[in-house]
């Protein structure tokens, strides 16, 4: 099963948005939110929160892709999110995710007995290529026995 056939058979809000999982590996996560006109706001694009949760799911699908194999020993989580629309969005917009931190330095930090917290980029962009938002998530990887 992909990462993005996980996400979408675990996570309800990305199987009720619909989600498209275009790319992911450890590098680069890719996330589509079609146009629907049933989640959109008062201007005719994607609603916000909509929006939110596609970004999310994009910095979601770079973790599991990046950390997949420490789930044995350690859960992951978000721990905040922050977010920015920058210009307004109309039709299908794309979450391209990437880390902020190299994988060995967080993986090191978990081997270390530590909860290692590590910054998740995401752009939000329209056909056009034009950016309408950008969000950082911070996730964990908490060990299990945390």
């Amino acid at each position: 099963m992909s990462i993005g056939e996980q996400l979408a058979a675990t996570v309800p809000m990305a199987r009720t948005l619909h989600l498209a999982f275009d790319h992911t590996d450890p590098e680069r996560a890719v996330v589509r939110l079609p146009d629907q006109p049933e989640y959109h706001n008062h201007l005719g694009g994607p609603h916000a929160g909509a929006m939110f949760t596609l970004a999310e799911s994009a910095s979601g699908a770079i973790v599991l892709a990046a950390f997949g194999d420490q789930l044995s020993r350690a859960v992951p989580l978000a721990v905040r999110a922050e977010i920015a629309y920058r210009k307004l969005a109309k039709g299908e917009v794309t979450a391209t995710a990437t880390l902020g931190r190299p994988i060995a330095d967080v993986v090191a930090e978990l081997d270390a007995g530590q909860r290692p917290e590590f910054p998740v980029r995401v752009a939000i962009t329209r056909a056009d290529g034009d950016v309408t938002g950008e969000m950082t998530v911070v996730w964990t990887l908490r060990p299990h026995d945390a």
